[in-house]
């Protein structure tokens, strides 16, 4: 009987957590490993922030989706690898051993420019955060305007901002006093067209576009620029980029730029054959991927075929990225930015598109309407 580890319960393995019955019957141990019971679904945490959805609906039941399954699920998060070994190290110390090993760690947003002991300072991910940052953003907002600064100039500072600004109105007659601190011009990546949706978009709710000087450093209260300048804030939200798991890193596994774990075009690592990975967590060698969720969506079905052939001695499947995706950013009030082959617009219908796109997503996952 072969051990299939799966570490980390995201997007990209969606699909091989649904075919643990099929890996049961094929003679294999399934044993996945989640740091938390819940999987929060990125693509749906602001418009949690903005009140639109529950945490519930956003989230999928990730033990009981393994355990219904026959799988065993292991509450726990991955420090490092052996891959010489075939051992997964948790952070308690624990070891799980592997014949074939699926990651997808995921990523995450920098918190290095805050102090340790700075309070009411948020990243954009775990998800879970935005959670938090919504009900102090509605304390302080039952009191007085809340003034809410956001680092960065992503699309994730943009989302952060309409939500954080839906969530403070929500609340009662205050409001919210919202500036976005990017070094760069906002959204740089991003189509002119885009871009002046978004500003056009932030510009009619009074929130303020900060460029010019990155930021040097936060703490409790307070924004300091690179400039000298400083802004006095109450809620602070660190939307920076995102970074692949550090897990590769330390396990000394071939890493790309990024630090993501270097995979063929088979999903798989380039040094050690046993070893996959999906979504944020990799640097695809054939063509580096943006860090957009519709790639570890794609993925599901390749790993699902791969795991399996890995285990029983077959032939892989190449993963093909694809063609140009759709985008929407959720701007907050139930509005967003669309934008697909060159063309893009804003408002209410973007919004809906994204919002059954996304419910269509979570619910195919979800254990008994938990």
């Amino acid at each position: 009987m072969g051990e299939l580890v799966i570490a980390g319960a995201g997007h990209a393995h969606m699909q091989l957590m649904e075919a643990i019955p099929e890996l049961i019957a094929d003679g294999q141990r399934v044993t996945v490993i989640g740091p938390d019971e819940r999987h929060y679904y990125s693509g749906m945490g602001p418009g949690m922030l903005g009140g639109i959805y529950r945490p519930a609906e956003i989230s999928f039941p990730v033990k009981s989706m393994v355990e219904s399954r026959g799988g065993t699920f292991v509450l726990g998060k991955v420090a490092r690898i052996d891959p010489h070994k075939r051992i997964v190290i948790l952070e308690t110390g624990q070891e799980v051993p592997y014949d074939v090993l699926s990651c997808n760690l995921g990523s995450s947003v920098s918190n290095d420019l805050a102090y340790e002991v700075s309070t009411d300072i948020y990243t954009v991910k775990p998800i879970q955060n935005l959670l938090q940052a919504r009900i102090r953003i509605q304390e302080i907002a039952s009191e007085r305007p809340v003034r809410i600064g956001i680092c960065g100039g992503g699309p994730a500072a943009l989302e952060i901002a309409g939500n954080a600004w839906t969530a403070a109105k929500e609340q009662g007659r205050f409001g919210a006093k919202i500036k976005i601190f990017t070094g760069s011009e906002f959204l740089h990546n991003q189509p002119e067209r885009v871009r002046n949706l978004a500003i056009k978009s932030l510009n009619k709710r009074g929130i303020e576009i900060v460029q010019g000087s990155y930021v040097e450093r936060v703490v409790t209260g307070d924004i300091l620029l690179q400039n000298g300048l400083h802004y006095e804030q109450d809620i602070i939200f660190l939307a920076l980029g995102v970074k692949p798991s550090k897990v590769f890193a330390a396990s000394d596994l071939p890493i790309g730029k990024d630090g993501g774990l270097r995979v063929n075009r088979y999903l798989q690592s380039v040094s050690h054959p046993e070893i996959f990975g999906g979504g944020d967590c990799i640097w695809f060698e054939p063509n580096p991927l943006d860090k957009v969720g519709v790639y570890a969506v794609r993925q599901n079905p390749v790993l699902v075929h791969n795991v399996r052939a890995q285990l029983k001695g077959l032939s892989l499947k190449d993963f093909d990225p694809g063609d140009s995706y759709l985008l929407i950013f959720n701007t907050g009030d139930e509005k967003g930015i669309l934008l697909k082959n060159g063309l893009s617009f804003s408002g209410s219908l973007a919004f809906r598109i994204k919002d059954y796109i996304d419910r269509k997503f979570v619910r195919r996952f979800k254990v008994n309407g938990s």
